[in-house]
């Protein structure tokens, strides 16, 4: 009877526990401009990679340029736990205002923010410039570069990412499509077919030979 109930116990326990906590979590993110690909990566190898959008105005660190930066990086801040998908951030903080995905005319900072800050020289900027990775309610435009310098991603993708990652996490943006070694290789087939077809556009579009 005793051990019945300590077996029921356990089954309660861990039907009420954090589910963030049975996720797996990550050590790096890997950010790929031509690929417009973000992977999570841990200790084991790559986790999960997830589509993005980064800037349409290309690629740089200049002060009000609203480029994405490139290079080295790592998460100073996290901002938006618990936050329902959706909430609107503004200046960093909920508005009250939750928003749907593809709504007309809306175009904020919601549902979670990884504040990115640069370890090298010609990215140290990156802070101050409030580069952020980001969930954001324009979802049909993720997969291409339509940001203003951040990292964007759809609601559900920063919530999981957000929840797999600590302050300190490293990340590196770079030009490059992912190697094999950034990708799970239950999606190497489909991501290597993405790249494929889309490595001569994407290549033209970033200045990439």
């Amino acid at each position: 009877m005793r051990l019945t109930k300590l077996i029921l116990l356990s089954g309660v326990l861990l039907f009420n526990c954090n589910c963030t906590s049975l996720k797996t979590h990550g050590d790096k993110i890997v950010v790929s401009v031509v690929d417009q690909k973000l992977s999570l990566i841990g200790k084991e190898g790559p986790i999960k990679t997830y589509p993005i959008s980064t800037s349409k105005y290309g690629l740089g660190s200049q002060p009000n340029s609203y480029r994405t930066p490139l290079g080295r990086m790592y998460v100073c801040k996290k901002i938006g736990s618990g936050a329902r998908p959706g909430t609107v951030f503004k200046s960093r903080r909920p508005t009250g205002e939750v928003v749907k995905p593809n709504s007309p005319g809306r175009d904020p900072i919601i549902s979670r923010i990884i504040w990115l800050e640069g370890l090298e020289r010609y990215n140290h900027n990156t802070k101050e410039r409030l580069i952020y990775i980001h969930g954001t309610p324009e979802e049909r435009t993720i997969g291409s570069p339509t940001s203003y310098g951040c990292v964007r991603m759809k609601s559900k993708d920063i919530i999981d990412l957000y929840d797999r990652i600590r302050v300190g996490t490293l990340v590196y943006i770079k030009r490059g499509q992912l190697t094999s070694a950034e990708i799970p290789l239950s999606q190497r087939f489909i991501i290597s077919a993405s790249q494929s077809n889309n490595h001569n556009h994407r290549s033209n579009q970033f200045g990439l030979r």
